[in-house]
């Protein structure tokens, strides 16, 4: 068996930790504290997460895209292959070196799409972008820490309380979709969605993306009608 070797790491804002990146032959996996958060051998919800969401927006012209996490690249990939050549696509990455390391060392296992002219990728909390705007995207996307659970920095809680989503709900243009990924399903939350004024459903989705082994959840929640 190949060793995992250690190629990098980075302190994540906020009190959050460290994030270390690890390659084992052409696999990369970032870990969190030690604990794994995504590996580019399994990044099937991944892809999910942009399919089930954008497939929403058919129909929709220029569509803007708000995505929240980087990560190793396939959930922004997959949402510009989803997407005509008018569509906008925000990246909100909170560690600098996320962005550094997908232009770089990893660039290739997604096909790079930072350089897709359609794509910016800036160096931003996605809790702040969000509260900032005002009907503003056709779909909200979110791969932040472990889901609902907000797992690796206390501060991404705002993100699923239920003022983050009224937040999420007022960014969002007439009909948006916010879509939100997670490790684990959490019926509270299915709820919580409803609550705030979407339409929502959890789906789960196989990091496999063939139907094998564990499950994820994504959430499609879709803006009913105004409540703030």
């Amino acid at each position: 068996m190949i060793p995992w070797e250690l190629v990098d790491s980075a302190e994540v804002p906020g009190r959050g930790g460290v994030l270390t990146l690890h390659r084992r032959g052409g696999e990369f996996v970032i870990r969190q504290n030690g604990e794994e958060l995504m590996t580019s051998r399994l990044h099937g919800s991944e892809d999910a997460l942009a399919t089930l969401a954008l497939e929403k927006l058919r129909g929709v012209k220029n569509p803007r895209v708000l995505i929240g996490g980087l990560g190793l690249g396939y959930t922004a990939a997959k949402a510009l292959q989803m997407l005509g050549p008018e569509a906008r696509v925000t990246v909100a990455e909170l560690v600098p070196k996320v962005i550094e390391w997908n232009r770089t060392l990893l660039s290739h296992l997604a096909g790079n799409p930072l350089k897709d002219k359609r794509l910016m990728a800036v160096e931003a909390d996605v809790a702040d972008i969000i509260i900032a705007s005002v009907s503003v995207f056709d779909a909200i996307l979110l791969d932040v820490d472990n889901g609902p659970e907000a797992l690796c920095r206390d501060a991404n809680n705002r993100l699923y309380s239920d003022e983050g989503l009224w937040a999420a709900h007022r960014a969002l243009r007439s009909s948006g979709v916010f879509a939100v990924w997670s490790a684990h399903p959490d019926e509270h939350f299915t709820r919580r969605l409803r609550k705030k004024g979407f339409t929502a459903e959890a789906v789960s989705s196989h990091p496999r993306g063939a139907g094998r082994g564990g499950r994820h959840v994504v959430w499609i929640a879709k803006k009913a009608k105004e409540k703030y």
